[in-house]
């Protein structure tokens, strides 16, 4: 398993400024951002797309420093109601998964979007309960008539290119758990597995030793970040939490670097269900923590996963 970094922490350096950086840190990986909402600074899509010669210096700056492009992030939300954001973002991932191919890299991250609840809404509606009766009416709309027909049509694009499609299970998007993860990829097809991010199921009561263990190998990719659930304000209000991410003493939750939302057994228990299920990829290390500089979350974020994460392969036992 290699320990990586999403691009994002350093996102105001150059390309080449990005990669010493993440080089004297200790990565392995890079994930790097091709569009969408988090942007593309280091990564000059069209530019790639036209030209074989940029691709060899761009492949060559990150393999001269030992590192490998795990992923291309392509956040956004492709199905959303308004028409001209929803082909923004389409056209995002798919020159995503294009430049994914042509410098082989294996794996396209993005969202699965959320829709409106009908034809007529103009921003999305995401919906967690059943009732009133015009939610679960919404539902069937956002998957059977939005949904399911854009992701097989992309899975099929992405299949075609020999690129794999991880959908990071988020709030506020149709596919947000493990259950609308599995839905989406047996009516869409297999291209389509998920970004393994933890800290986006703690907050809502997910072991993530029991989402690996029924995920499998629907896990593409996996993100190391941590969350702190405030035990005193959950205690008030519950785990939903709307407040800017800024306002840290009132929110229910927020995001930390590894190990500052749940100790070491809880990481090492992920990093072995990651092992059993024969995930043996990269561990991507995303800093969205408010109270450390970036760098000072990456140094401690490596440091953790060191202490965790399993690096050499089973060899044989004497039983074997």
């Amino acid at each position: 398993m290699r320990i990586g970094v999403f691009a994002t922490v350093y996102q105001k350096l150059s390309f080449e400024e990005m990669l010493d950086r993440a080089q004297a840190a200790g990565v392995s990986a890079v994930e790097i951002g091709s569009g969408g909402l988090v942007g593309h600074p280091h990564c000059p899509v069209d530019e790639l797309l036209a030209s074989e010669s940029r691709r060899k210096a761009y492949r060559q700056a990150v393999e001269s420093r030992g590192l490998i492009i795990s992923a291309l992030s392509c956040h956004g939300n492709p199905v959303h109601p308004n028409r001209e954001m929803a082909r923004g973002f389409d056209a995002d991932i798919r020159k995503s998964i294009q430049l994914a191919q042509q410098l082989e890299v294996p794996v396209v991250i993005t969202f699965s979007g959320c829709p409106g609840g009908s034809p007529q809404d103009t921003i999305s509606n995401w919906i967690t309960c059943p009732w009133p009766p015009e939610f679960t009416e919404a539902l069937k709309y956002q998957w059977d008539e939005v949904a399911i027909p854009y992701w097989t049509e992309m899975n099929r694009f992405a299949a075609a290119h020999g690129v794999k499609l991880a959908l990071e299970m988020h709030p506020g998007m149709l596919v947000y758990n493990v259950e609308t993860m599995l839905r989406l990829r047996r009516a869409a097809g297999d291209a389509i597995g998920c970004n393994f991010d933890p800290s986006h199921l703690f907050w809502n009561g997910v072991d993530p030793v029991a989402a690996i263990r029924a995920l499998g190998d629907v896990i593409y990719h996996v993100h190391g970040k941590d969350v702190y659930v405030d035990p005193l304000n959950v205690k008030v209000n519950g785990c939903n939490d709307n407040k800017p991410y800024a306002r840290l003493l009132e929110r229910s939750w927020s995001f930390r670097t590894i190990g500052y939302g749940h100790d070491t057994k809880v990481w090492k228990d992920i990093m072995s269900a990651l092992r059993l299920v024969g995930y043996d990829y990269v561990v991507s290390i995303e800093h969205e923590d408010m109270v450390m500089s970036g760098d000072e979350g990456l140094r401690k974020g490596i440091a953790a996963l060191k202490e965790v994460a399993m690096f050499e392969p089973v060899g044989e036992m004497w039983w074997d």
